[in-house]
């Protein structure tokens, strides 16, 4: 048996991925959502660089993130949180808005 155990992970270690990314590594930024408000409104992340939003909904409807240039949305009802991974973004801002309270601002990142 030990044997056999030294054949596979001989054979399939070369296949193992080397360096690859973890969520677990990647920078987490914060944004919380209370009824329409977006907190905060402008968040400067890396550029070219994978990083994790985490998102709180700490109001009393739901709420969804939305972003048609970076093509991610999520819906919260409220007190819930989830989160996004961006894999990547060029520098630049990138908006963002609940799509539940279209009457409030829209938010931004900021890659730089």
């Amino acid at each position: 048996m030990r044997r056999l155990v030294a054949v596979l992970l001989a054979t399939l270690l070369p296949w193992a991925p080397v360096g690859s990314a973890r969520a677990d590594d990647d920078p987490v930024f914060v944004i919380e959502f209370k009824d329409g408000a977006i907190a905060p409104s402008e968040l400067v992340v890396p550029a070219d660089t994978r990083f994790k939003l985490e998102l709180h909904n700490i109001g009393d409807s739901p709420v969804e993130f939305e972003s048609i240039v970076l093509r991610k949305e999520k819906v919260l009802g409220p007190g819930a949180s989830s989160f996004i991974v961006i894999r990547r973004l060029d520098p630049g801002e990138y908006e963002f808005f609940d799509d539940f309270h279209l009457d409030m601002p829209p938010a931004r990142l900021i890659a730089k």
